[in-house]
């Protein structure tokens, strides 16, 4: 199983972005589907993730800014970030948790390469 992110770049203060994350490979379901961040110097935090049945949750940092919503049939996760914030600098990684290869297999965890989001003007 392979997840692919992408979305990220250099954005200026206020403006927004959407990342997609999209996993691939023998995936027969997956649980939750998250995106972290590290800032340099820093440990990798939680934005954001949501259940196969959509439940979501935030990081307070960015509640009100960001939305997480998935695509079950295409095994993708989206965040949308608005009004971005120079602390908001990271690279951030999409996550795949409780990953089935078939019905009953046990539940694997996956982790994206990363993409670099810069906030700055």
């Amino acid at each position: 199983v392979q997840l692919q992110a992408s979305g990220g770049g250099l954005v200026q203060p206020g403006g927004s972005l959407r990342l997609s994350c999209a996993a691939s490979g023998s995936i027969f379901s997956i649980n939750n589907m998250g995106w972290y961040r590290q800032a340099p110097g820093k440990q990798r935090e939680l934005v954001a993730i949501i259940s196969r049945g959509g439940k979501e949750n935030y990081a307070d940092s960015v509640k009100g800014r960001a939305t997480i919503s998935r695509d079950n049939v295409k095994n993708t996760v989206y965040l949308q970030m608005d009004s971005l914030k120079p602390e908001d600098t990271a690279v951030y990684y999409c996550n795949a948790d409780g990953v089935r290869a078939l019905w009953g297999s046990p539940g694997k965890n996956y982790w994206g390469q990363g993409t670099q989001v810069t906030v700055s003007s």
